[in-house]
């Protein structure tokens, strides 16, 4: 028997980027994982969203960059058998990196590796008990059953997640009777890509660009101009339960084509095929006792490209809060605030998907005219930015404490530029390191008094920036703002305020304030 402090339940993207988290604040995690290596069966195809901001604020984001597999796509993203046209604005509320699940498990891999993390690969967890104080893990691994025992457990183990089964922690919602096929092919020399993304195929003709629907499923395509490798999709309502391990073939997808379309299409060759089913579940409560769940364990959503988005920012806002709770500076109900705030995040994109599912399945007259209509208020930028910032997740607000919180607390932190006596740095920069700062903008040296009674757990920072949208920021690690100063705000209420707000998410001070 061995013990640790964190046991991470899978080592797929949500466990990975926890783990890494975890080390950042001080806390050694051991993964487990029942797969011996990692999947080489495509999944997704590509990482969108917030999560993109998160891993800029990491300072990570540039080593995702240069690992894609392809040019950066044009904004235009599908959105329940319609589009978000983002390609009109110069600064699209939504981005996707063209980042296949393989290639961004193994820089997560990479990282974890670098900040020592322990990742055991063919150790499959065959069962978990807990009491007040610790949880009992059963493992197999490869030389035979052991126990490991941890202050705390988290399911990042998929979908069928026995660890939230073994916690008992109910997982209500449907899954909708079709199949989803998506594959990135090359097509051969026969078949003609037209100038405006439509296919010319031999012996049926032409295929238009976007999504046809007919009465037997739904049928994709996507293009770039002059290029032979397109984006291949299909949805057909299927009652077949097809096992997550076995790989779809070119023939497979060929098939769809045809009962979809009709037309039999030349493939050269596949370099992505992956198919999915769709489901809404979301867990009751994300946490039960010592047991916590992320990722797919957690939720599970209609429609594509939300999924690591969610599950990964599930990872950033659970590490500091169970490392404040392991280091014993955890105030009371931190840990729970977790289940409070991303159980709202994942409500926000079940919201969304489950309005996918409405635009997507609907085939009678009032479904294309509810499309048509979508599509016309898209046209317009202020609704088209918001359903933008509604998938990406930037619209999130976690609701914070206070009669009247700052419009800022709760947001995700905008990356100021920052000028210092040091230099021109940034509010990306200032968390590379995953601590919480307290950001003076507006030289407010009452306010930086208190904050150095945490300043062990909290970096205090001074500087300057144009059209400064709060006297002062108090940012917690997951980016978010966890108070802030109105511009010119008296000290009477300003340093109480924070006084509170410091307390609230990071504990006990642990010094005497000093003059």
């Amino acid at each position: 028997m061995t013990r640790t402090d964190v046991i991470i339940v899978g080592a797929g993207p949500a466990g990975l980027m926890l783990a890494a988290e975890l080390r950042l604040a001080g806390v050694r995690p051991l993964v487990l994982e029942r797969k011996p290596q990692r999947r080489d069966i495509p999944k997704a195809g590509g990482l969108g969203g917030q999560i993109l901001e998160l891993l800029r604020y990491r300072g990570l984001l540039e080593r995702f960059e240069a690992a894609c597999t392809g040019p950066v796509p044009p904004p235009r993203f599908p959105f329940g058998g319609v589009h978000l046209d983002f390609t009109q604005l110069a600064d699209p509320p939504l981005h996707a990196l063209p980042l296949p699940q393989q290639q961004l498990e193994q820089l997560l891999d990479d990282r974890a590796g670098e900040l020592d993390v322990e990742i055991r690969r063919g150790h499959e967890v065959t069962g978990i008990s807990q009491d007040d104080t610790a949880v009992t893990v059963d493992v197999l691994g490869p030389d035979g059953p052991y126990q490991v025992v941890a202050r705390y457990v988290v399911g990042c183990d998929g979908a069928r997640s026995r660890v939230r089964d073994w916690a008992a922690i109910p997982f209500p919602g449907i899954t909708y009777p079709e199949v989803n096929r998506l594959a990135q092919v090359t097509l051969p020399a026969e078949v003609t890509v037209l100038g405006n993304g439509g296919l010319d195929v031999p012996g049926f003709g032409t295929i238009s660009a976007g999504f046809t629907r007919t009465d037997h499923g739904l049928f994709g395509i996507g293009s770039s101009p002059g290029s032979r490798a397109v984006s291949l999709y299909t949805i057909e309502d299927e009652s077949t339960e097809y096992d997550d391990d076995v790989p779809m073939t070119v023939p497979e997808l060929q098939d769809s084509i045809h009962r979809v379309l009709g037309a039999r299409l030349p493939v050269a060759e596949a370099t992505r095929l992956s198919r999915f089913t769709f489901k809404a579940h979301q867990a009751e409560r994300y946490r039960d006792g010592r047991i916590l769940l992320a990722g797919d364990a957690a939720h599970l959503f209609p429609a594509t490209g939300v999924a690591l988005n969610a599950g990964m920012l599930d990872a950033v806002n659970l590490a500091w809060k169970l490392a404040a709770d392991l280091h014993g500076r955890a105030p009371a109900g931190l840990l729970d605030t977790y289940h409070g705030e991303r159980h709202l995040a994942g409500a926000r994109t079940m919201l969304h998907t489950r309005a996918q599912v409405a635009l997507r399945r609907g085939h009678d007259a009032a479904a294309e005219a509810l499309r048509e209509v979508f599509t016309e208020l898209l046209a317009d930028e202020q609704p088209l930015r918001r359903m933008g910032a509604l998938v990406a997740g930037t619209d999130l607000r976690y609701p914070m404490p206070g009669a009247e919180p700052h419009p800022l607390a709760g947001t995700f932190a905008p990356d100021l530029t920052l000028h210092t006596d040091q230099g021109v740095t940034s509010v990306a920069e200032l968390l590379h390191a995953a601590r919480p700062v307290l950001l003076d903008l507006a030289g407010r040296p009452e306010l930086r008094q208190v904050a150095r009674q945490w300043r062990d757990r909290v970096d205090i920072r001074t500087a300057k920036t144009d059209e400064r949208p709060a006297d002062a920021l108090l940012i917690r690690p997951d980016g978010h703002v966890a108070w802030a100063a109105g511009l010119d705000e008296s000290a009477d209420s300003a340093t109480p305020a924070l006084r509170e707000a410091l307390s609230a998410w990071f504990g006990t001070p642990s010094t005497e304030e000093t003059t």
